[in-house]
């Protein structure tokens, strides 16, 4: 009873939901992560197919009920006969109609077994569809996790080549003032090459995770969209401005040559604050707790435990085989010929059986026993497949949420690198090689950084999907 409360709620708050989403995507509009699901949801093939079976099954529901109401027979009939022999000749017109309702007084509880298998059968259905929904929710978000980290990633790439066009603004100065050999300045020249292809291949990989993000929500023809931050991956373009002295205003020493300083870019190292307002929160469930929300909400083995509900109603059903159907009958009969004229109502009650094959039932319901027997294994089968869907989900998510932190220390200690090298390389003090590789791994932290909390996002909607929360 219980079940049967909590799915028609659950259907009725998607249909409500679905009332009030997003059809079309409109040029230039920006959708959240929920309206994302929302259009996906209303667009699935696979959704609409089990929309269409719960109907499918509502209508077998209402079949089996059938028994419960009385059923009208009714009949019209001619009949002409000529015979004949050698010594006389007859024919005789015979016409008649018969109407008659006939209705079901008590069954032994047959009838009763097949509804309720029916029901569960129907309540599978609905499961199967809240399946269907977070299959397609778990696609969209992470879909729509690969866009945001595709889209930092373009950010960071960016940020890296006005870095590398700074550094070879700064460079090229030194080698026209003679303070660095030419070694240096080709250097920085395949360094500003390399951020300009990993810029064109960021971009690349930011417009196919567009188009899966597309294909997740069956809409491969949208128009151009944004899509909303969200808590867990929030991030934002904040470069330092970049000015370059003019060198012919430029001071000297009283040697004659030109102060270092003067010559470059003065400003400090660009900061790429991605991910500024991240909120991380620790998940606030164990695995214990989060195995037996999984058992209580995952639909997958719900409708496998509706469908073990329905083979034991079969099993009742096949049992009840034994018992005859008692049946009521009330009718009118007309009959008319060349020599006489009747009618009548007749009422009768009948107890009988179906062509009852004892050998055949017993046979049925032994099929039937092995029937439930193989939904109980099942219920187990799905109930370990969960147990380990969720454990692993949990160790990733536990994993990349222990190194977020840390990537957030490793960010700022090679951004503190970077800006110490860049100093020292500004006044001479350190040299070509050292100031790319700090840079380099200042711009691979972030990059990693980036990607750990995609992964962590990805982590957690598995979490939740093994769970069976959207």
């Amino acid at each position: 009873m219980f079940k049967k409360i909590y799915i028609t709620i659950l259907i009725l708050a998607f249909c409500h939901s679905c009332a009030f989403a997003i059809n079309e995507i409109k040029e230039g509009t920006t959708l959240s992560m929920q309206d994302c699901i929302d259009i996906a949801i209303e667009k699935s093939p696979q959704v609409q197919i089990y929309k269409q079976y719960i109907e499918m099954q509502e209508a077998v529901v209402g079949q089996s009920k059938s028994s419960y109401f009385p059923s009208l027979g009714a009949s019209v009939g001619y009949e002409f006969t000529n015979s004949g022999s050698r010594y006389r000749s007859s024919h005789n017109n015979n016409s008649s109609a018969k109407i008659a309702l006939n209705q079901l007084i008590y069954s032994f509880g047959k009838v009763f077994s097949q509804v309720k298998m029916q029901k569960f059968y129907k309540i599978a259905a609905e499961y199967d569809l809240k399946s269907a929904i977070l299959d397609t929710a778990n696609s969209v978000k992470s879909a729509y996790y690969a866009v945001l980290a595709a889209k930092a990633n373009v950010d960071i790439q960016k940020a890296n080549v006005h870095v590398n066009e700074r550094q070879y603004s700064r460079t090229k100065a030194f080698f026209e003032e003679g303070l660095v050999s030419r070694i240096d300045l080709v250097n920085q020249e395949v360094y500003l090459s390399d951020a300009q292809i990993n810029l064109i291949n960021a971009e690349t990989t930011y417009q196919n995770t567009i188009i899966a993000l597309n294909n997740a929500m069956y809409t491969p023809d949208a128009p151009n969209y944004n899509i909303e931050n969200t808590e867990t991956f929030n991030f934002k373009n904040n470069y330092a401005e970049i000015n370059l002295l003019n060198i012919a205003n430029t001071t000297s020493n009283e040697d004659g040559t030109i102060k270092t300083k003067d010559a470059v870019l003065t400003t400090q190292v660009e900061k790429t604050d991605l991910l500024e307002n991240y909120k991380f929160e620790k998940y606030p469930y164990t695995l214990q707790e989060s195995i037996e929300k999984a058992y209580k909400n995952r639909p997958d083995l719900l409708s496998i435990e509706a469908t073990k509900d329905a083979v034991n109603e079969a099993l009742k059903y096949t049992k009840k085989s034994y018992f005859p159907d008692l049946t009521g009958s009330v009718g009118y009969n007309w009959n008319n010929n060349n020599y006489y004229s009747t009618n009548g109502i007749s009422v009768g009650a009948y107890l009988s059986t179906n062509n009852l094959n004892i050998m055949e039932t017993k046979f049925k319901i032994k099929e039937s026993k092995a029937q439930l027997e193989v939904a109980n294994n099942n219920v187990e089968l799905v109930k370990q497949s969960i147990y380990f869907d969720v454990q692993e989900a949990y160790v990733n998510m536990l994993q990349l949420e222990k190194n977020i932190p840390l990537m957030q220390t490793k960010v700022r200690q090679t951004l503190e690198n970077y800006e110490l090298a860049d100093a020292r390389y500004e006044v001479g003090l350190g040299n070509f090689i050292e100031l790319q590789d700090a840079k380099e791994n200042y711009n691979n932290a972030q990059r990693d950084y980036v990607q750990t909390i995609y992964k962590y996002n990805v982590a957690l909607v598995d979490l939740k999907t093994a769970m069976g929360e959207i």
